[in-house]
């Protein structure tokens, strides 16, 4: 039966339960008309689907699953190809659970450090971003499964990120937090895009018609669905009319009556309600059509695919008088915990079950290596006790070398939770300083999603950071250690010196309702080369035990016109005695520019060379390639005139460059200026970033309006911890807390599964409360306490009561 036909066929209620969901993982089922039910499940290192289906806490066993590394991890990789891979064996496995649609992968920016989440995304780079991302996608949608897309857009951040308003400039709106999932939807084609939970500019992304229409279908040419993330959605009839087809958790008949309830008034038409229901049918029936009864992919093959993920991945930072690869026959102080107990992956919603897990310490065993251990620190753990020291420090001197596994805790790195500092524990900080001061050789491997403050980093010899490298890391950090493998990694990801050094340090997971993305184009690299600012490691560094010559740079013309593709050629060599691969990363540089980026990511080319051997890269730039988003002509533009092409394994190590003049097609519309009335943005170097409201208004275009919500009164949109300061929040939270505590049998608040839990919970707006709870908080319960807070007594008794 045609799709049209089914539509005609559906009665009002059908319809309206198509685009609400069907459960909390699956879509609705209307098997009078032949409509199946479908299943999703969470992603994206991995395939997370949830045992029992309506776990209101999300917390309950999800089948066993391979655990990749995580995005942030396989980023270092700049390995399409890979990513590719990684995909489709993610797609082989929902096959084999029965899922259809898979939710990932993240392609936010990381805009800070210090982002709860930042283990799940790629880069704080775009075009980086975008083509993983676009690989991943292809990946996993070959296998006839769809992928989603997420979060779209500007959520940079866990605290308050159901509510939180992100006020972006449109110039840095375009170029960085949107570029990326452009790309993505460009290349990838996703089955679905996920609107994320917050607010972008004063509208809630599940409700932002120039978001999910305008820009997203009209000017991407997106064909598929837009789905909500779990409980995101703030006016579900608003969400239909700006682009939102599906409400994905269902919200069990909530928004569905307000669905029926606007279309009685004529504020929704069925017409608009029926583009959401065929778009929701196409993806059932594709889904449907793609399912694989008995179908049993490969978990051996991808425990490989894992470990090789995670060898490409690994980036070695430092490798002073060539300390690694370890001599063989060298005796090792194994220090640390994460040596015994891995820590391999983030906390929430990507939590995977994995289907092995390998520790470092058995494949050491297995190795014959000659090593002792020492635990050396307790996880959690701010002190050492002196027995942990005493230990650690006799294994280190009884030994040749010192081998430190050290690490965020699982607390730091979590789905609804920022991380508050770039520092390791203070622990295992004493513990690498003790151990330095013993040993003139000692090699520190770092077990963390995003970069770290190293204040003992000239005081060792040699870092290996693998990131979260997923349930094969150990055999590939053991592998790489003793060199059976090669690093080949590449920070997808700067490394600032302090925190103070990062350009959204002021403006980042803040208290406020409103966050002000105040550095507007100056993220990570954009503004630590443009600053002339000092960095611990620059974006796109990456050592190996070999060595590589850059050739010749080739352009296929010295000036063009910006309609014209231009070709760039270079030849890399094998220079040293070992096989390996290089990363070729190529950035564009616009010839006196005042406000732009000093160079931006255009390209990259992985290439892999034995000893001596030799391979031209070659890369094709486009318009694109040259544009800055001028908001007064809103569009892509190319200024006429000198760029610079640079090539070099990292953007602070540029081996080759190349002027070229740029001639513009349809005449040069002047870019607009801030100098006057901004420049903050001009003044870079020697101090710190800072930008006043004023000034980020200037670039805004308009007045920005206060930073907390006006009015005293709370509303659906309040949160637990909004409530904290009256009578009832307290009380609420002290028994809804005590129900969380009872659900996962701990008293310990700062038990990592606890804070997982917690913490969403604690800042969920009370409209999404009502719907996650699947009955057992009803609206009139909220609207009762909601009055009583408001210190409207006699309204809340009679809400209770039933008048």
């Amino acid at each position: 039966m045609k799709i049209r036909r089914i539509i005609d066929a559906l009665t009002l209620d059908e319809k309206i339960a198509l685009v609400s969901g069907g459960g909390r993982w699956s879509l609705a089922a209307v098997p009078r008309l032949g409509i199946p039910q479908i299943r999703v499940a969470d992603g994206p290192h991995g395939l997370r689907k949830q045992n029992p289906e309506e776990d209101l806490l999300q917390i309950g066993a999800s089948s066993p699953a391979t655990c990749f590394p995580t995005s942030a991890a396989v980023a270092n990789s700049w390995d399409p190809q890979l990513l590719f891979a990684l995909g489709r064996a993610v797609g082989e496995e929902c096959l084999q659970e029965g899922v259809s649609v898979v939710l990932g992968p993240g392609a936010n920016l990381k805009r800070s450090p210090l982002g709860g989440r930042n283990f799940e995304y790629f880069s704080e780079d775009p075009w980086l971003s975008g083509e993983l991302a676009a690989a991943w996608i292809q990946g996993v949608q070959s296998t006839g499964v769809g992928a989603s897309l997420k979060h779209f857009a500007a959520n940079n951040q866990e605290k308050r990120r159901m509510t939180a308003d992100s006020v972006i400039d449109e110039r840095a709106l375009r170029e960085l937090y949107l570029s990326g999932f452009e790309k993505a939807v460009r290349q990838g084609r996703p089955w679905t895009v996920m609107a994320a939970y917050n607010q972008l500019n004063g509208i809630y992304c599940s409700e932002h018609h120039e978001l999910l229409t305008a820009i997203l279908r009209r000017e991407w040419g997106f064909q598929g669905l837009v789905l909500s993330d779990g409980g995101a959605v703030n006016d579900r009839v608003a969400g239909i009319k700006a682009g939102l087809d599906l409400e994905m958790s269902a919200s069990y008949g909530i928004n569905a009556a307000k669905i029926e309830a606007d279309l009685s008034t004529g504020r929704l038409t069925e017409l608009m309600l029926d583009k959401a229901v065929r778009r929701v049918l196409e993806l059932i029936f594709r889904g449907a059509k793609n399912k694989k009864n008995n179908y049993r992919c490969d978990y051996a093959g991808h425990h490989t695919l894992a470990a090789k993920a995670a060898a490409e991945s690994a980036v070695l930072l430092k490798n002073e008088d060539n300390i690694l690869p370890l001599d063989p026959g060298a005796a090792v102080a194994v220090i640390g915990q994460i040596a015994k107990k891995p820590r391999y992956q983030g906390g929430g919603s990507s939590l995977v079950n994995p289907t092995r897990l390998e520790t470092v310490l058995e494949k050491l065993k297995e190795a014959q290596v000659d090593f002792s251990y020492a635990p050396g620190y307790l996880w959690g753990e701010e002190e050492n006790g002196a027995d942990l020291l005493a230990e650690a420090c006799h294994a280190a001197q009884e030994a040749d070398l010192a081998l430190l596994f050290v690490g965020l805790p699982d607390t730091s790195e979590s789905e609804g939770r920022d991380r508050t500092n770039l520092d390791l524990p203070a622990a295992q900080t004493e513990l690498i300083e003790r151990i330095a001061a013993l040993k003139d050789k000692v090699v520190v491997v770092l077990a963390a999603g995003s970069p770290l403050a190293m204040p003992w980093l000239s005081q060792v010899q040699g870092v290996l950071h693998p990131y979260l490298p997923g349930q094969a890391g150990a055999g590939a950090v053991v592998d790489l250690l003793w060199g059976k493998k090669n690093p080949s990694g590449k920070l997808a990801e700067s490394y600032p010196l302090d925190l103070e050094d990062v350009p959204s340090s002021q403006y980042f997971s803040r208290e406020d309702a409103k966050v002000e993305y105040r550095e507007s184009i100056y993220v990570g690299y954009r503004y630590y080369d443009r600053a002339e600012k000092e960095v611990l490691f620059p974006f796109g560094h990456g050592l190996s035990y070999t060595s590589f010559r850059y050739g010749e740079l080739e352009l296929s013309a010295d000036n063009f016109t910006e309609t014209a593709p231009l070709t760039v050629r270079a030849k890399i060599k094998n220079t040293g005695g070992r096989a390996g691969a290089e990363v070729a990363q190529l950035y564009v540089h616009k010839n006196g520019a005042s406000f732009r980026p000093e160079q931006e990511l255009k390209g990259f080319k992985k290439v892999f060379l034995e000893p001596g051997e030799e391979k031209t890269v070659e890369f094709i730039l486009n318009s694109r390639s040259f544009a800055y988003f001028n908001v007064e002509i809103k569009d892509w533009h190319v200024e006429e005139g000198y760029y610079q092409i640079r090539l070099g394994p990292s953007s602070r190590d540029i081996r080759l460059r190349k002027d070229i003049y740029i001639q513009s097609s349809r005449g040069d519309p002047a870019a607009p200026a801030y100098e006057g009335a901004a420049p903050a943005y001009y003044n870079l170097k020697g101090k710190p970033f800072r930008v006043s409201r004023a000034e980020f208004a200037s670039l805004c275009g308009r007045p920005l309006s206060p930073k907390e919500a006006a009015g005293p009164l709370f509303d659906l949109n309040s949160t637990l911890e909004d409530l904290k300061g009256t009578r009832i929040g307290r009380f609420l939270i002290k028994q809804v807390k005590a129900g969380v505590k009872k659900r996962l049998q701990t008293d310990d608040e700062e038990n990592p599964l606890f804070l997982t839990v917690w913490t969403p919970i604690l800042e969920m707006p009370f409209r999404s409360l009502i719907i996650c709870s699947a009955g057992q908080v009803s609206e009139t319960m909220i609207a009762g306490v909601l009055a009583w807070a408001n210190k409207q007594y006699g309204r809340a008794f009679k809400i209770w009561m039933g008048f």
